[in-house]
């Protein structure tokens, strides 16, 4: 009965949101009721136990995409009924402002924690909370985007089911009482189920994790990745039917003699990343300047009402514009909005488009920084295929040529995705799964590559990991790098030293050696400032010269150390320190009050045990 009431609803949109609560239902009572020699053939080996979670994982994070993709639909076909249906209406001035209201409360109320930016969070836990994401984030930014982008705010899905998908992977890995490369592999899995998922597109889910959130992968690794990017695309398919995201045939042929004009569209869309990535940060670095979030929250939302009422195309994520410009139904595009009162010639179509790219960056920072939640996935394709039409168009309109519009628009989504996402592969293999646009691989390189190389030049990190990389804390594809992000060497301090003050005598301090398993004695003054060291080696000579145990002070007997170690500095930091100095041990200090000390080979023992967790075993 459960089976045939599952195939019945398979094909069924309106239905999918209901059936992914069911399928969870199902999904942990199967596994709950496996009889035991099931559990010990598959929990008793590693690779099979990784193996069978990233199934689940997979699972998991399909139907969280499809949850999310379904509420939106309904949100959206709900507010649009209740403002007339097609007919523009004046409710669209405050439903921005509504939703971000919304989500704010939603967070701040229920959450009670920061779920923007979701990508970047993900690797702000790989880096520094050793991949651990908190278990709200397997639902909160379901509830936050659907709102956020139901009431119109012009951000993406994607970030915030990447980051559910990967709290998913991440819940599961800690559950199963899983290390720190285990759970990191899961967290990946669930990222790349989840982009698999919300696009259908499984070569691109894979490639997205290995390119921006993963390091060191070797083959053995990608095998659960392939896993979970596979069954996440099935059960979409499965939930939401053959239709992918850009139902569009590509029939035009590709010709050699385009490829200068693809070359030229990846350098205008590599200025257009360069603007998208560095107006983003600063228009929500003016919006976090707001001290009251009521008044930011307005600020946003007036914004944000004001462009998509005059430009209706800013509304929500943006796809039915770019399905518009692949179809050339530009009718769609100037029949609402400021541009309607308009003829729709060479000269308007550019400055029509030409705003949408300028102002489709104002609308996603308002959103985000006035206190919506959604990511820039979305936007960056909007903003690449609006300029690959521009492109497209101004060509042909000046020099008399034939390019293909929708081609364009096709290759400069693939332009802007690799140039803001510093992405190039994940672009390029997303824009050809989703449209089967395999016949344009050639131009969506070509488009992809000079625009990424156009970023490089003036951009070393993406949006994603430009603020990890300030702090020190981006773990890259370099695993010393990692390691040394990863590990805590505050935990390998040594604060049972034993300390002397500088007014003791050296009989004071023979007494001290004979309590001690080490041979440093840091010397410190009443108020614990550090004020020198003194090394067994250096008093060997006089520690038996009975005489002069009440005539000579530790103060004349220490001497200062190479240098110190604060508290707070990054573990690169005090690797370089030891490397400067050439020591063995160094003092470290709390706002110069002495803490305790550490030495070269406690910090070479946590790295090789780092390692050996990072690495593949």
């Amino acid at each position: 009965m459960i089976n045939c009431s599952i195939f019945a609803l398979a094909g069924n949109r309106d239905t999918g949101s209901f059936l992914s609560v069911t399928f969870i239902l199902l999904m942990n009572s199967k596994v709950l009721s496996l009889p035991g020699s099931v559990k010990a053939f598959f929990f008793d080996d590693e690779k099979r136990k990784i193996y069978l979670l990233s199934v689940v994982v997979g699972l998991l994070s399909a139907l969280a995409a499809v949850l999310l993709k379904n509420s939106i639909y309904f949100m959206q076909r709900l507010l649009s009924g209740w403002a007339g249906g097609d007919e523009w209406s004046y409710l669209y001035l405050v439903y921005p402002t509504i939703g971000i209201s919304i989500t704010y409360l939603f967070v701040r109320y229920v959450v009670r924690d920061d779920i923007s930016h979701g990508v970047s969070r993900i690797l702000g836990a790989i880096s520094r909370n050793s991949s651990r994401i908190k278990r709200h984030n397997n639902w909160s930014s379901l509830v936050s985007s659907t709102v956020t982008i139901g009431f119109g705010g012009s951000v993406g899905a994607e970030a915030p089911i990447v980051l559910t998908g990967a709290s998913i992977g991440s819940s599961v890995g800690q559950f199963f009482g899983l290390n720190y490369r285990q759970v990191t592999l899961l967290l990946g899995c669930g990222a790349a189920g989840a982009v698999a998922g919300i696009f259908k597109a499984p070569i691109a889910g894979i490639v997205f994790t290995l390119e921006i959130l993963m390091l060191n992968l070797t083959l053995s690794s990608i095998v659960p990745l392939l896993i979970s990017a596979v069954t996440a695309a099935t059960v979409s398919y499965f939930l939401m039917g053959d239709e992918v995201l850009f139902n569009f045939p590509v029939q035009e042929t590709f010709f050699l003699e385009n490829i200068p004009w693809y070359i030229a569209l990846g350098l205008f869309a590599g200025i257009a990343s360069i603007y998208f990535s560095r107006a983003t940060l600063f228009i929500e670095r003016l919006y976090s300047a707001i001290a009251n979030p009521f008044a930011r929250i307005m600020a946003g939302g007036i914004v944000m009402g004001v462009l998509v009422f005059l430009f209706p195309s800013l509304y929500g994520e943006g796809y039915d514009t770019i399905m518009s410009l692949l179809y050339g139904d530009l009718d769609a595009l100037f029949e609402r909005g400021l541009f309607a009162y308009f003829s729709q010639t060479l000269l308007v179509l550019l400055l029509f488009l030409s705003l949408l790219v300028l102002l489709k960056v104002v609308a996603t920072s308002s959103t985000n920084g006035a206190g919506g939640v959604g990511g820039i996935f979305a936007p960056s394709l909007f903003a690449g295929g609006v300029t690959g039409y521009l492109v497209a168009s101004a060509i042909n309109g000046i020099f008399d040529t034939s390019l293909p519009e929708s081609s364009f628009v096709l290759a400069g989504m693939a332009g802007t995705m690799s140039g803001i996402m510093h992405a190039p592969l994940t672009a390029i293999f997303l824009i050809a799964e989703i449209t089967g646009g395999y016949g344009l691989l050639i131009p969506l390189i070509v488009t992809a590559t000079v625009s990424y190389m156009t970023v490089r030049g003036f951009e070393k990190y993406s949006v994603y990991h430009k603020q990890l990389a300030r702090s020190g804390e981006l773990i890259t594809h370099d695993r010393d790098k990692a390691v040394l992000t990863l590990m805590d060497w505050t935990s390998e301090i040594e604060r049972d030293l034993v300390t002397v003050r500088p007014t003791d005598t050296l009989g004071d301090l023979v007494k001290a050696i004979s309590k001690s398993h080490r041979n440093i004695f840091p010397v410190v003054d009443e108020h614990n400032v550090l004020e020198g060291v003194v090394m067994l080696d250096d008093i060997r000579e006089i520690m038996f010269q009975s005489e002069k145990y009440d005539k000579v002070q530790v103060s004349s007997l220490m001497t200062m150390p190479p240098s110190y170690i604060d508290i707070s500095e990054k573990m690169d930091s005090v690797v370089q320190l030891f490397r400067e100095t050439e020591a063995w041990n160094l003092p470290v200090l709390d706002q110069g009050l002495y803490v305790g000390f550490i030495s070269r080979s406690r910090i070479f023992s946590a790295y090789r045990e780092m390692l050996v967790e990072v690495s593949e075993e």
